[in-house]
């Protein structure tokens, strides 16, 4: 694979950036589509989206410049290679500070927080996709040794990979990565689909927690377990203990909730509310 896309003189332009980079874009677009259908305000959507991802991002370098930061005190200079990193903690704890985010602005802006959520789920599917190519060019959260029969077994043999992922070299791997954006992908098309036909504000949502927790427990059968954790004995892994908690949130959401039966009325009100007085402002 290639965890560089090309140069630029020095300057490297890695994979995992490149592709997670295009899924943000194409996230933040579809976000556009997804808040039409549901009736909430483009607009407020987009600062959403642009405020999370900031929270997300500035969370997940400040977690790792403090993990590292006897080593990057003796060498400053490794703070440019940071963007090089890609680990599952980092990104459990980026999306849990652009939830908290996502959340705090959207009560700011008086905007039903069930509704912001489903607008939310399939772009995020979307964006996780594209996240998990860019792992899978990488070499970043590599999946377990394959059989020699395996005609999709990925193969890596760039020194980078094995430099910043930790990658095994020119050793046939199961392209884990691969199954986790076919399956995002999958939910993503699975969430915009639902989306009109939701029965009660934050559906979409459960679904996607849902989906999100089966499609991790699943991919993680094939991943190497090397740094991911162990519990009962090697039984579950700390990806798929996350995944577990997943589904569960998602089959509490979903549960039918007092209250919702007027739905698309009380939305509506509120977003029209909130639109008067952004309009007052």
């Amino acid at each position: 694979m290639h965890p560089v896309l090309f140069h630029i003189g020095a300057i490297l332009i890695p994979a995992y950036g490149a592709a997670a980079a295009v899924g943000v874009l194409l996230a933040l677009l579809l976000t556009q589509r997804t808040a039409r259908i549901a009736g909430v305000s483009a607009g407020q959507v987009w600062n959403i989206s642009v405020v999370s991802l900031f929270a997300a991002l500035l969370v997940s370098r400040l977690l790792l410049v403090v993990v590292n930061w006897s080593v990057l005190r003796m060498h400053p200079a490794w703070l440019l290679g940071l963007a090089m990193i890609h680990h599952p903690l980092l990104a459990g704890t980026g999306a849990l500070a652009g939830a908290a985010a996502a959340g705090i602005y959207a009560r700011s802006q008086r905007l039903p927080l069930w509704t912001v959520a489903d607008v939310l789920a399939p772009p995020v599917a979307l964006g996780l996709a594209f996240e998990q190519f860019g792992a899978l060019l990488a070499g970043s959260g590599y999946g377990s040794m394959a059989g020699p029969k395996l005609p999709w077994a990925v193969t890596y043999t760039s020194p980078l990979a094995e430099r910043w992922s930790g990658t095994p070299l020119g050793i046939p791997l199961h392209p884990v990565q691969a199954y986790a954006a076919l399956a995002f992908l999958l939910l993503s098309l699975l969430l915009l689909l639902w989306l009109p036909f939701r029965h009660q504000q934050g559906d979409v949502a459960g679904l996607w927690l849902l989906g999100a927790g089966v499609a991790v427990y699943l991919t993680e059968l094939w991943c190497d377990p090397e740094g991911r954790g162990s519990l009962l004995g090697g039984a579950l892994d700390g990806p798929q203990v996350a995944a577990l908690l997943l589904v569960v949130a998602g089959g509490l959401v979903l549960r039918e909730r007092g209250g919702c039966g007027k739905g698309h009325e009380v939305e509506a009100a509120s977003l029209r509310e909130a639109e008067n007085e952004a309009k007052h402002d």
